[in-house]
């Protein structure tokens, strides 16, 4: 019971650095930048991107391992669409996290234009972490539940 509480506290507190710092990119970015700029964002997408990976660790020990059995979750669609969607979440973050990375090097002081699919990438994985947490109320309460 104390190892369920302990998961899902790090899976409630990875989900709160995922929303802050997807909130913090999307306030500090700008179509010019500076490379110091974007290394001050390239650090916030990292705490972004640690806080994703304890979500994915805390949320598959929750599912298979600890607190309710598996099939509670794999059989509620709602469920799985949750899943479908932090995959898609993932899968948005990452060219946002390439095009960080790859330009927080070199003169600090140089100007660097930021692509609008950035901004695109951005602006989706916020309405889709918005969605997230409707999905996870209706399955707590047994909504989506076909087995």
């Amino acid at each position: 019971m104390t190892l369920e509480i302990l998961i899902k506290y790090l899976h409630f507190l990875s989900i709160f650095a995922i929303v802050g710092a997807l909130v913090s990119e999307h306030l500090l970015i700008r179509s010019t930048m500076t490379r110091r700029e974007i290394r001050r964002i390239s650090i916030i997408d990292a705490i972004y991107g640690m806080g994703g990976i304890c979500v994915w660790a805390a949320g598959l020990t929750l599912w298979f391992a600890v607190g309710k059995p598996a099939a509670y979750y794999s059989n509620n669609w709602i469920f799985l669409c949750k899943i479908g969607l932090l995959v898609t979440m993932t899968l948005l973050s990452i060219a946002p996290t390439i095009f960080f990375v790859k330009h927080a090097k070199g003169d600090m002081e140089e100007s660097v234009e930021v692509p609008k699919s950035i901004f695109m990438y951005i602006r989706l994985e916020l309405v889709v972490v918005v969605i997230i947490p409707l999905l996870a109320v209706l399955m707590a309460k047994g909504v989506g539940y076909f087995g």
